[in-house]
């Protein structure tokens, strides 16, 4: 299952895009969207994210 972002608590700080090795992140209107036909579900985005905005649902 692909990670998931809660745009209301994402602060768009790109720290996910850098830490995802599959490159499904990209930052549309100042939050961080996740590809899900790219996204490989290993959660590393879920780890790097300091607001807590990702999860695995």
């Amino acid at each position: 299952m692909p990670a998931k972002v809660d745009a209301e608590k994402c602060t768009g700080c790109e720290s996910c895009i850098d830490a995802c090795p599959s490159e499904a992140i990209k930052m549309e209107e100042g939050k961080a969207v996740v590809d899900a036909d790219t996204c490989v579900d290993c959660g590393v985005c879920v780890d790097e994210c300091p607001v807590e905005a990702i999860s695995m649902e």
